[in-house]
């Protein structure tokens, strides 16, 4: 049985989780996922962020504490999951847009409506369902062997960097910045347009800043 990683783990920057996140497992029950896409949203700026206007009901368990599930549902239909990340009370997560199965592949099209390959989990809708997730989950500790957990994996040969998907209505400089990642070789990816080559890992090449919001003339 695969083991759970630490919470101290996601206690870290938002884009340094979501690098690592990369080739890490997660599993609900008989299914097993290996993450292959993600996006991190950022404290304490990022006018992409759920958090930013600040704390409410919806996005609670985004303040922390980490390793925690941020579950939300879009379009009234989609249960997108949400790794929760960084100190307590900085509003942060990495979303899980795309995976690929390890295990439990009839459960998987099953939830998926009989598809199979890369459409079945390219697409974070797509992955909630796969795990059978609804916004019941939001607040769920990923980091104990209670249903829903994120285990350890093997790392992949090399990461992709983009700018983020379906956040136009965020500031330019958070729109193009490169906080979408993915792995480099995998079919599982959801958006291919816009992805390149990372010239170093994010994390060794330290987090930058969060863009700020321009300053009114």
């Amino acid at each position: 049985m695969l083991d759970p990683l630490p919470q101290s783990f996601f206690a870290r920057e938002a884009l340094v989780v979501a690098e690592a996140l990369l080739g890490k497992q997660l599993v609900h029950g008989e299914v097993v996922l290996r993450i292959t896409e993600v996006e991190a949203y950022r404290y304490p700026s990022d006018t992409a962020s759920h958090c930013r206007m600040g704390r409410t009901q919806r996005n609670a368990p985004m303040w922390g504490p980490a390793g925690h599930a941020y579950v939300y549902l879009c379009y009234g239909m989609h249960s997108m999951l949400n790794v929760v990340t960084n100190a307590e009370g900085e509003g942060a997560a990495v979303l899980i847009r795309s995976c690929e199965p390890v295990a439990g592949f009839s459960l998987i099209s099953a939830r998926r409506g009989g598809k199979s390959g890369p459409v079945t989990l390219t697409g974070p809708g797509k992955v909630g369902a796969a795990l059978g997730l609804d916004t019941g989950f939001s607040g769920h500790a990923l980091f104990e062997r209670t249903g829903l957990y994120v285990a350890d994996g093997a790392a992949p040969s090399g990461v992709l960097v983009g700018p983020r998907v379906g956040i136009d209505y965020a500031e330019p400089a958070h729109r193009r910045a490169p906080w979408r990642l993915a792995v480099v070789d995998s079919a599982w990816v959801s958006e291919r347009a816009g992805l390149r080559a990372a010239r170093s890992h994010v994390s060794q090449a330290k987090v930058r800043r969060v863009p700020p919001r321009p300053r009114p003339s």
